[in-house]
């Protein structure tokens, strides 16, 4: 929250925090006009929800309530045979924390490094309408997330 003084009067501004969880259209397109030759890593930054939002994708929802740290678990779990179809691996996991350098007010969860073969590799397997039958279970799963492709 901002605090802002105008005409000696104190206003209280509530600032909204943007989470990212897709890829915007822009940010897509300049990551294909980079033209990448070669292998691409990418950093994965992930915070779970306390409790998994399905409601964007009703039709993956379990009967029961799951956290946002099981309903990766299953994102992985139908994620990881079509990683692997598609020539790319997960390098490193790991549990985050708060940063040692950098903003105070963000800590991640878990953090991954998936390598892959090339772009096109990782377009396709984006693309895969088997990935895009589950890949609701990374969003119901994530509030906030960061992918930085690495070369």
């Amino acid at each position: 929250m901002s605090i802002y003084l105008i005409n000696y009067h104190f206003f209280k501004v509530k600032t909204m925090k943007v989470n990212h969880l897709q890829v915007t259209q822009e940010a897509g397109k300049a990551f294909f006009m980079q033209q990448i030759q070669g292998e691409v890593t990418m950093l994965n930054l992930l915070k779970f929800r306390v409790i998994a939002d399905y409601s964007t994708s009703p039709e993956l929802k379990s009967e029961v309530q799951i956290s946002g740290y099981e309903a990766y678990q299953l994102y992985i779990k139908y994620t990881l045979p079509l990683l692997e179809k598609a020539g790319s691996e997960i390098i490193f996991h790991g549990k985050g924390g708060s940063f040692l350098i950098g903003p105070e007010s963000e800590n991640w969860d878990l953090v991954l490094l998936v390598k892959h073969k090339s772009v096109a590799a990782f377009m396709a397997f984006a693309n895969d309408k088997n990935y895009l039958k589950t890949a609701g279970h990374r969003t119901a799963a994530l509030e906030d997330s960061r992918l930085l492709p690495i070369t």
